[in-house]
């Protein structure tokens, strides 16, 4: 479990997306503030789905072979294979865009850049931005590990707060490196927007398919072993 656990983290700790949209909210009027929002709702959905797992297991991970831990692993199976398509299904729409930038095909956008939605955005828009923006497949995937937890053990709290802060460190990071730096912060993050901007596809991609057939191969081991 832990294994999974850290890996699931660390998966969700490198996709781009949420980074990127951190950087706006940092970026706007009251910044901080509205990280800080953020940030807490994305740390308060994790929380609530470890939660909701260990209420339904009792805090007991189920025996071995038991209907409940082949349904789990079963799961897993399936969100293993979901991120491997999910993968391929964003490479062939990144090469159809990139296809069409390159034939003169884009169209320019319309409307507020989303810098400037984001200077009319309160703490509660933050918040419900870090809610869309979580990667619930992922997450998914952290809940049918943690159906595993045996919650009379600390090893498995420790295992459970560690995830929790691995999969947040990276925008924990963002927030306190400009509480902290502010100036040097705003330039720094805005370079880092714009690497994450041009190459969210690729890590998103890559992300998806390791975690994915990490998932697909333990979850089958474990059911066929």
């Amino acid at each position: 479990m832990v294994l999974d656990l850290f890996l699931i983290g660390l998966a969700i700790a490198l996709y781009p997306l949420p980074g990127m949209a951190l950087v706006l909210v940092l970026s706007s009027p009251r910044g901080v503030y509205k990280g800080l929002a953020f940030i807490t709702a994305w740390l308060a959905c994790l929380v609530a789905v470890i939660a909701l797992v260990l209420l339904c297991t009792g805090g007991e991970p189920p025996a071995p072979r038991s209907p409940p831990s082949l349904a789990s692993l079963a799961a897993t199976l399936v969100i293993g294979l979901s991120l491997v398509v999910y993968s391929e299904h964003r490479r062939r729409r990144s090469r159809r865009v990139t296809a069409a930038s390159d034939d003169g095909e884009g169209t320019a956008g319309s409307g507020r850049s989303p810098a400037s939605r984001m200077d009319q955005a309160t703490g509660w828009s933050a918040a419900g931005l870090a809610v869309l923006l979580q990667p619930w497949g992922m997450v998914s995937a952290a809940a049918a590990t943690v159906v595993k937890a045996d919650a009379s053990h600390a090893q498995s709290f420790l295992a459970l707060l560690g995830f929790c802060v691995l999969a947040t460190s990276t925008l924990l990071a963002m927030e306190l490196y400009t509480v902290f730096a502010p100036e040097d912060a705003q330039r720094d993050l805005t370079r880092l927007r714009a690497w994450l901007s041009r190459h969210k596809d690729q890590a998103i991609v890559l992300l998806c398919l390791l975690l994915g057939l990490w998932l697909v191969g333990r979850s089958l081991y474990q059911l066929t072993g």
